[in-house]
């Protein structure tokens, strides 16, 4: 049997959280599985002040006649990022209170 990739998501998640605290996931990962270091190895440090939100990027214009109300597939396109310093941040209120918005009932 062969595990090609368990968690899909990952792929995407993974670099964006690389990002958000400006700590290479990845390489550390892959030095890991390749024997040239220990996790012990590495220091971190954490550089992210608040927040940083992932929002789906939802392209439907690339794709006419698709319904777009959303469901549990995926239909975004791509991911933005957005650092913001608290949670009273006048773009993250919006999109809270958005969020149901087009979610499937």
């Amino acid at each position: 049997m062969y595990v090609i990739e368990a968690n899909p998501r990952a792929s995407r998640t993974t670099p964006f959280i690389a990002k958000a605290y400006e700590i290479p996931y990845l390489n550390i990962a892959t030095r890991i599985m390749l024997g040239e270091n220990k996790l012990t190895d590495f220091t971190y440090e954490k550089k992210l002040q608040g927040f940083a939100i992932k929002e789906p990027v939802f392209s439907f214009n690339k794709f006419p006649g698709v319904n777009k109300e959303l469901g549990p597939e995926m239909k975004s396109t791509g991911e933005s990022i957005r650092f913001i310093k608290d949670l009273r941040d006048p773009y993250f209120r919006k999109l809270y209170k958005d969020r149901s918005r087009f979610l499937s009932k």
